[in-house]
């Protein structure tokens, strides 16, 4: 219990220096030079540790799956994320469409799942966006200085981290951490080098201040931030991860205030308190018929059926 309790709270510090990371590399360099540089890094360190460690076989199942889990939740979420940011999007906002992910996942359970409880789950999402709108508002009202178009990609974002949540279920068991990560960082690294590559922004950046980025993004972002995400995901339900992740908000917000001295003005703190709200109906327990029990029998889903639903 202690040990979940740990690694719940390093996802939520560990997440939200992601944003805070993307603030302060596309100060120097571009968003794909950036991701490049974090992905080699972060590739090649895993690398070299399995290669003295592991040296394992991987099943082809594996090598697609988490290829393909790469792709949305770094390869696709990141690129949402820093190129939102590098247009002007506060960090704050970002992490807070992101953190719609929950409410998003606990609708579509009802499609892809079957979930009963989809009446609350959709008016859930409904709230959710309408908090969301009110925090977007006031930055645009408040000359944030991103044009309106530039918010539609941390959307994009939250999609794909949603689809990555769901895919994650189907993951061959067996796998490592260290592994999963190892794959999708070389995913990542391989995909972002060609669209820095092609964009002609390849090179980095000289300055001191985009190196340390660069470190900031690999340690606390890559290995913190997705190791402690995984990490809870298999040990705990999509449920738990999304209560988490909504608590990255008002973190990245609080860290975006202190190092970048971005304000959130009072209708952001609405539309923050109005998503709470969306998320706590969404997340909230759900009752019973009375007599009935939860045991195992024929029809019982089984555990990994259960944490999606959830």
């Amino acid at each position: 219990m202690r040990s979940e309790a740990v690694a719940g709270a390093g996802f939520v510090l560990m997440w939200s220096s992601g944003f805070i990371g993307a603030t302060l590399g596309t100060r120097y360099a571009a968003a794909e030079t950036l991701l490049m540089w974090r992905f080699l890094f972060a590739a090649g360190l895993l690398g070299g540790w399995w290669l003295l460690t592991r040296r394992r076989r991987f099943s082809v199942q594996e090598l697609v799956v988490h290829a393909a889990l790469g792709v949305l939740s770094q390869g696709a979420y990141l690129a949402g994320t820093v190129w939102s940011v590098q247009l002007g999007v506060p960090a704050g906002t970002v992490a807070l469409i992101a953190a719609l992910q929950p409410i998003l996942a606990a609708a579509l359970a009802h499609v892809l799942l079957g979930d009963r409880a989809a009446r609350r789950q959709w008016a859930g999402l409904v709230l959710g966006l309408g908090g969301v709108a009110l925090v977007v508002g006031g930055d645009l009202a408040g000359g944030s200085g991103a044009a309106p178009s530039a918010y539609l990609l941390p959307f994009a974002a939250m999609l794909a981290l949603v689809g990555a949540s769901f895919l994650e279920r189907s993951a061959p068991e067996g796998s490592s951490l260290a592994d999963t990560l190892m794959i999708q960082c070389a995913v990542s690294a391989v995909l972002f080098t060609g669209v820095a590559l092609g964009t002609g922004h390849a090179a980095p950046s000289a300055s001191g201040p985009f190196w340390f980025a660069v470190a900031w993004v690999v340690v606390l972002s890559t290995f913190g931030g997705y190791g402690c995400y995984w990490l809870v995901l298999r040990r705990g339900s999509v449920t738990r991860v999304s209560t988490l992740l909504y608590l990255t908000p008002p973190t990245t917000m609080l860290f975006a205030f202190l190092l970048f001295g971005q304000r959130i003005d009072l209708l952001g703190l609405l539309g923050l308190a109005v998503c709470a709200a969306a998320v706590a109906l969404v997340l909230a327990p759900r009752n019973r018929p009375p007599g009935s029990k939860s045991g195992p029998g024929k029809h019982s889903p089984s555990r990994r059926q259960v944490d999606a639903r959830e």
